[in-house]
């Protein structure tokens, strides 16, 4: 008897699921809360919690994560350097302060334009790598010559020794600046994703399990732990992607839309025939475009652990995540009588930072780059939950609202607060923590608004399930406003949107929302066994996917038969036979996905190997003036592969 044991770590609830591998069933699932920042005791809670007898006999084990997305849409990732080379032209916000922009690059066909400004990148390097933790780098037409992109990394590792990410290595579809803004968030995950890897493998093994360990790729694959930890941009959206595997998977269906609602964030995706729909372009995570390959997807940083907080009579819902009420009272023992003392902010004080709900935690990171101001709030808040009132007894004044904004994002606080999952506390739908505390809380605001505890737990629980229902009406209706679709559900009306496919409902509170869903959509609403460890069934139900593109044209186009370039994630080759280049090229993505395949702990014998070509030839030319190659490859990640 053999097993396969799957994980996710998402931003409340860390779950572990154990698949029988004969009949291909889940026939076991454990919850622990996911500890933060160091995810070791929620990994080591869920895994606990199921049959040690059955663990030993585990030969492979899948992890999926929403980390790395919650990372990016809470702006709490590491500090970062950015280097762009070549002629750029910067109309966007950049997402650091810590940039250069330097002579250099190449054209469409590799050839350089500018020599590298390499005696700026060593200034500029040498005057930042005390305040960051990684750099990366994009180069115009790095996609065709990686030369200076590697130059520059070069230059990184002499001078600091801190990991470089080059944006060819994560993307050869063209777009400098988007390029550019997938290495920084590449480079950004790094410490985040390493640290949970690492955690996650040893913590297999020191439980003498002998298994091969996969990690869950955003466009619905699994990747080897090793390739993994180079490019942790490709896990970013690897829990949504669990997700739409494991609800189709669970649901039995085919084809259905899915609903995930996580701590941070709830996301919205489709699977057609079993197969994921693929976003045509990059993946956008909090409001960056990207070039990274991923699954369609709707995402919002609307979760149950969202926070709850008002401002004068209007009531908002996230979009920080934070410890619930409910929880805080839990792993604080003391922390209920706090918050029942604790004061409500003046009307001119009371702001998303300053609510009577609103407490902080300091945490383990390090204060890399912390002003004076900063570091004096941090000075006054604890390990145990800490209100702004004694924050200011203790330095005598309220902090700016942005001083506690820039420490969240620092991750040096931990903010707890009012949520959706106290809402359902409240209501009685959801009561795995402390009510009282819950019910303090809705009072407390409920207050504020003229709303009494069920009023305005309702009131929430109302409005996220409208904000569900018009994510997926929007992901269907590309190009109509979301603003636009989310009025029309506050209208009273018996007129509803119509879903032709199934609706999956994955998550841990997604119970208590199938009545509200069917009332405002016109659906089959699904709620299948083992909903609320969707994503770690997906990470079990993926296969071991591998994309190569090549891309062959001219040298030139006045003689497009004399010469003929070759550009991949290898670089660039020339050939002087069309046929010649072709070769080289499907040989060349073969052996990369076979090679990948092997590292990813795969059988080359059970790995189905496509390639597809397109054309353009204009008319009266002898050879093709483009040929793009992608050559697919796709393993089962079964356990007789893995054993034998």
């Amino acid at each position: 008897m053999s097993y396969s044991l799957g994980i996710d770590a998402g931003g409340t609830y860390t779950d572990a699921v154990l698949l029988d591998d004969e009949n291909e069933t889940i026939i076991e699932s454990s919850k622990s809360l996911t500890s933060y920042p160091d995810p070791l005791e929620g990994i080591r809670g869920a895994i606990e919690g199921l049959d040690p007898d059955r663990l030993k006999e585990v030969k492979v084990v899948s992890v999926s994560t929403t980390l790395s997305t919650n990372s990016i849409l809470e702006g709490t990732g590491s500090p970062v350097a950015l280097i762009l080379i070549g002629n750029f032209d910067i109309k966007e916000e950049l997402p650091t302060n810590h940039y250069l922009q330097v002579k250099g690059g190449h054209d469409h066909n590799g050839i350089e334009t500018n020599p590298l400004d390499t005696e700026s990148i060593k200034e500029f390097v040498l005057k930042v790598k005390d305040n960051v933790s990684a750099f990366a780098i994009s180069s115009y037409f790095s996609v065709r010559n990686h030369d200076h992109e590697l130059c520059a990394k070069d230059i990184i590792t002499e001078l600091t020794g801190l990991p470089a990410v080059c944006s060819y290595e994560l993307s050869q579809d063209l777009g400098a600046f988007e390029r550019a803004v997938t290495a920084f968030l590449n480079a950004q995950l790094i410490p985040v994703t390493e640290r949970f890897m690492t955690t996650v493998e040893a913590e297999i093994k020191s439980r003498g399990i002998d298994a091969k360990v996969f990690m869950l790729k955003c466009d619905g694959s699994v990747i080897g732990i090793q390739n993994a930890l180079k490019k942790p941009i490709e896990s970013i959206f690897s829990g949504p992607a669990g997700s739409l595997v494991g609800a189709s998977f669970l649901a039995k269906s085919e084809s259905c839309a899915v609903i995930d609602v996580g701590g941070t964030s709830t996301d919205i995706s489709v699977i057609y025939n079993g197969v994921p729909e693929m976003s045509d372009a990059g993946a956008v995570v909090g409001g960056w475009k990207t070039r990274v390959k991923a699954i369609k997807m709707e995402t919002s940083a609307m979760g149950g652990d969202s926070h709850v907080w008002v401002k004068g009579k209007d009531i908002n819902i996230g979009p920080r995540r934070v410890i619930p009420l409910c929880r805080a009272a839990v792993l604080y023992p003391d922390f209920l009588e706090q918050l029942k003392a604790n004061p409500i902010p003046s009307k001119m004080r009371l702001g998303i930072n300053y609510q009577p709900t609103k407490f902080y935690l300091r945490t383990d990171y390090q204060a890399i780059e912390a002003s004076p101001e900063e570091m004096e709030v941090l000075g006054a808040v604890k390990k145990e939950p800490t209100s702004t009132t004694e924050i200011f007894n203790r330095i005598k004044k309220y902090p700016a609202s942005k001083i506690f904004d820039s420490l969240i994002q620092k991750r040096l606080l931990q903010p707890i607060g009012f949520t959706l999952t106290d809402a359902l506390h409240v209501l009685g739908e959801y009561t795995e923590r402390n009510v009282e505390a819950a019910n303090v809380g809705a009072d407390m605001l409920g207050s504020i608004v003229d709303m009494d505890r069920q009023e305005f737990a309702r009131y929430i629980k109302r409005e996220f399930s409208k904000n569900m229902a018009c994510d997926l009406v929007s992901f269907f209706l590309e190009g109509v406003e979301k603003t636009e679709i989310r009025k029309i559900f506050d209208i009273q009306s018996p007129a509803k949107f119509k879903i032709e496919v199934p609706i999956v409902l994955i998550g841990g509170p997604v119970s208590a929302f199938v009545k509200e869903m069917q009332e405002i959509l016109d659906a089959e609403i699904i709620l299948p066994e083992y909903s609320n460890v969707g994503n770690a069934a997906g990470a079990l139900a993926a296969k071991g996917i591998r994309r190569f593109e090549v891309l062959i044209r001219p040298a030139s186009m006045a003689a497009p038969d004399w010469e003929f370039l070759v550009f991949s994630e290898h670089g660039r080759s020339n050939f002087y036979e069309y046929q010649e280049a072709l070769d080289y090229a499907v040989n060349l993505g073969e052996t990369t996905v076979l090679s990948y395949m092997k590292d990813a702990g795969l059988d080359s014998n059970h790995i189905k190997i496509d390639v597809k070509k397109e054309e353009v030839i204009p008319q009266g030319w002898k050879t093709p003036m483009e040929t793009k190659l992608v050559i697919l490859g796709v393993g089962n990640r079964n356990t007789e592969q893995e054993c034998c």
